[in-house]
């Protein structure tokens, strides 16, 4: 039994939530965003909520239960208040700025790097080295920070490179004479 797919996911007020079959549409003050759910879960709108139950008891709809419910709630939080990650840059020379649609990085490579920022999602750099991603999709804005840190990944020795604000990197001892 899905603890979390048990819960109904609340529609807050100035929310538009809309079923259609198997199609649920949020719109909020921030956007509006879709999820299309899986046909082994139903999903119905009852009471200003929005309640999702397995079909059968197969083990693929128990697992895709509780998914397709957080999924809907990332909707509902996404377009009432949106999601960040934050991003911090350690190393000498290493920086971050944004320049129109274009995110360009110093990571001690021999060129910048130019990032294309995504439809949809905000990147601004309050310091050179910090760097924020925000949007109302919950999987864009994880998936850039992720392309993001993916240039230049924490090493472990020096800690260099780009990481997750309060990530923590397991640091290892250089060589012995």
């Amino acid at each position: 039994m899905s603890r979390i797919g048990k819960k109904p996911v609340p529609v807050p007020a100035g929310v538009t939530a809309n079923v259609t079959g198997q199609l649920v549409k949020i719109k909020g003050a921030k956007g509006e965003l879709s999820f299309e759910v899986p046909d082994d879960v139903s999903v119905a709108l009852e009471n200003g909520a929005i309640a999702v139950q397995p079909r059968s008891q197969s083990k693929r709809a128990r697992s895709l239960w509780g998914t397709s419910r957080a999924r809907i709630n990332n909707l509902v939080v996404g377009t009432t208040a949106g999601f960040e990650k934050k991003l911090e840059i350690n190393g000498v020379g290493y920086k971050a700025a944004v320049a129109g649609k274009v995110l360009k990085l110093s990571l001690g490579y021999s060129h910048d790097i130019d990032y294309e920022i995504p439809a949809g999602i905000s990147i601004v750099t309050p310091k050179p080295t910090e760097i924020v991603v925000s949007g109302i999709d919950k999987q864009v804005v994880g998936q850039t920070a992720a392309e993001i840190r993916e240039y230049r990944g924490p090493e472990p020795y020096k800690g260099k490179g780009v990481k997750y604000a309060g990530e923590f990197i397991f640091r290892k001892e250089g060589k012995k004479k």
